[in-house]
């Protein structure tokens, strides 16, 4: 509760920060970045154009002075372009939220221009002005790109906080805010929108600040965001390198450096729909990727908030190009949790997928690691685990590898099987352990007597060694006593 009230009162101040003057107007330069790391002072310099022309900050009327203004429809046509502009304008105001009876009159003809101008763009009746598409992009950008307040873990003192024991936060101006970003969807969907002419404002500049609002804690602000990049990556060919390349440093900061971020999650559906379109033969960007970026998200504690999305885009990379299943089945190893059950659960369920796309070959070059790894599983103490790896055996396609394999494969489990049936606490995990002992003999009996000769000499000699030491601790006790 405590951190809590800390987090409210910190969101409170760094609103009330870049809301000092209810009519002042923000320009599009502000730099996303958490308010507890230090944000860029907005730049009150106009800003120069992809073409080098300066951009004259619009500078409407106070808050106060607001007039209502008419419908698109009650004018002619030749004076819609005008009233798109004095609408845009309108909308540059950015209101408290806190108290929601303040200013009422004005928020809502903010609200009702931002539903015209959404009818508008979708509607596509009249070609918008590059002018006006410009004035609307940097109305777009004052209103969306904001320092977010700082996140539960952030400068409250608690490091360790799970996500879901806080509470996400919810944008105040949510109201107005999406509609803002229904606006820039349905200016980037629309089929009017010539990219030559889009691609002056929404920019690298404009993309780079999109991907750092994915950080927000709202899920519904991360929604849009997810849908608004993923139709810009579809329609702004030029943008694509620079969009995977954006996505990939948030990843490796993340990794290696915070381990928190909200949106990595979103982030990495937006890279299924692109890892399923790659060409082939595959580019060795993309694999390195993959191995670079993709299997250390394995690393982290918080994998199981966006495991999901993780695995689609691992084993979409799989079923792109079979033999990149080797690379990643030893890069599930190499993060394998020790102490984390449940995250091990999700792994084998990921294996699963792997080994569904895995061929022979590929198979044969990684199964003495992988078996090693699966004979702790098979005899772990937490039950869901060692049932999950013998449901393993449940899959024709996995089964038919192990099959291929058994000379390799049986020798290195066989001793995992038998400890199982003999000494596992649950009878349920006793019953699947005598289904796939049985499952071996049927494969191939000669082996598994072999395997079980060999086991029951390994089980003598250790019996031996056994009554060797307790002979000589005997030998030690008496030669003590008449010590004494």
């Amino acid at each position: 509760m405590f951190n809590k009230i800390i987090k409210r009162g910190q969101q409170k101040v760094s609103k009330s920060d870049g809301n000092r003057h209810p009519g002042s107007v923000s320009t599009p330069d502000v730099v996303v970045n958490h308010a507890s790391r230090g944000g860029v002072q907005p730049n009150s310099e106009p800003q120069q154009t992809a073409g080098g022309s300066v951009a004259a900050a619009t500078a409407p009327p106070l808050p106060g002075n607001i007039e209502t203004l008419p419908m698109f429809k009650d004018v002619p046509a030749g004076e819609r372009q005008g009233l798109f502009l004095r609408k845009v304008q309108v909308c540059y105001f950015q209101f408290e939220f806190a108290d929601m009876m303040k200013m009422v009159r004005e928020k809502e003809i903010k609200r009702q221009s931002l539903v015209e101008l959404i009818d508008f763009v979708q509607a596509g009746s009249i070609k918008i002005t590059e002018s006006n598409q410009e004035e609307m992009v940097r109305m777009i950008s004052v209103n969306i790109f904001r320092s977010l307040p700082p996140a539960a873990h952030e400068n409250t003192g608690s490091e360790n906080l799970e996500p879901e024991e806080d509470e996400p936060f919810l944008e105040p101006s949510w109201p107005h805010l999406q509609l803002v970003y229904e606006l820039l969807l349905r200016y980037i969907v629309s089929g009017d929108t010539d990219t030559k002419i889009a691609k002056r404002y929404i920019d690298h500049s404009f993309v780079l600040k999109l991907l750092d609002l994915f950080d927000s804690e709202d899920p519904r602000e991360r929604e849009y965001l997810k849908t608004i990049l993923h139709r810009i990556y579809g329609k702004f060919m030029v943008h694509r390198p620079f969009i995977r390349k954006g996505i990939n440093n948030i990843f490796y900061r993340f990794i290696y450096e915070t381990e928190r971020h909200s949106g990595i999650g979103e982030l990495l559906e937006i890279l299924g729909s692109i890892i399923n379109g790659f060409a082939l033969p595959m580019k060795e960007e993309h694999k390195l990727f993959l191995v670079r970026a993709l299997i250390p998200l394995h690393k982290p504690k918080t994998v199981g908030f966006y495991h999901q999305q993780l695995a689609y885009c691992i084993t979409q990379f799989v079923e792109k190009d079979y033999k990149l299943a080797e690379t990643v089945i030893r890069g599930l190893l190499k993060y394998w949790p020790v102490t984390n059950c449940q995250k091990e659960i999700l792994f084998l369920n990921e294996l699963e997928e792997v080994l569904e796309a895995t061929q022979a070959a590929e198979f044969q070059r990684c199964m003495v690691l992988l078996f090693k790894q699966l004979r702790r599983c098979l005899t772990s103490p937490n039950f869901q685990v060692a049932e999950r790896t013998l449901f393993l055996w449940n899959n024709e396609h996995i089964v038919a590898l192990i099959s291929q394999n058994r000379n390799v494969i049986l020798p290195i489990i066989f001793e995992a099987l038998e400890r199982n049936i003999k000494s596992h606490w649950n009878q349920a995990i006793n019953g699947l352990t005598v289904n796939v002992r049985k499952l071996f003999l049927e494969m191939d009996a000669e082996l598994f007597e072999e395997c079980e000769k060999q086991f029951a000499e390994k089980e003598a000699r250790a019996a031996e060694l056994e009554e060797m030491r307790e002979q000589t601790w005997q030998r030690l006790a008496a030669a003590a006593d008449q010590g004494v």
